[in-house]
């Protein structure tokens, strides 16, 4: 499948974990399926930074998915991810990520600083695959 992940398929991954083929890439091409929240979260980061719509709608529950684009900011730059915390408890199907990404738009840095809220549910084949369903933002009140 040849597109806009292959500038990223032999270099470093935009998570920051490593080579983007042994980390996301192998979840965004679709080869493996997350077998956690956190690597959900991470793969979802680094579908941001690479503009894969298709995987992030894919990867987000639907009873949340929202109609409008996800990648249609074309001047947002991601330049990192940095995991606080992962919550799950063995066995169950529901999990929170929180997380600190840091992006750039027009050359100014900010940071988004969110707890994300996932669930694992079987796809159409029956596999069990974790989705985002939404997150709230530490700090808004």
């Amino acid at each position: 499948m040849a597109g806009k992940n292959d500038k990223a398929a032999g270099g470093p991954c935009p998570c920051g974990k490593g080579a983007f083929a042994a980390c996301c890439g192998r979840f965004i091409s679709g080869a493996e399926i997350p077998s956690t929240a956190e690597l959900l979260m991470r793969s979802r980061y680094s579908a941001y930074a690479l503009r894969d719509e298709a995987y992030l709608r894919a990867t987000w529950f639907p009873d949340t998915l929202p109609e409008e684009e996800l990648t249609g900011e074309t001047d947002v730059k991601w330049i990192g991810l940095d995991i606080k915390k992962q919550t799950h408890v063995a066995g169950a199907d529901e999990a929170t990520v929180e997380f600190v990404a840091r992006f750039k738009v027009g050359g100014k840095a900010h940071r988004m600083h969110e707890i994300s809220n996932f669930v694992r549910r079987p796809d159409a084949q029956g596999t069990p695959r974790w989705y985002y369903v939404d997150g709230t933002f530490p700090g808004d009140a």
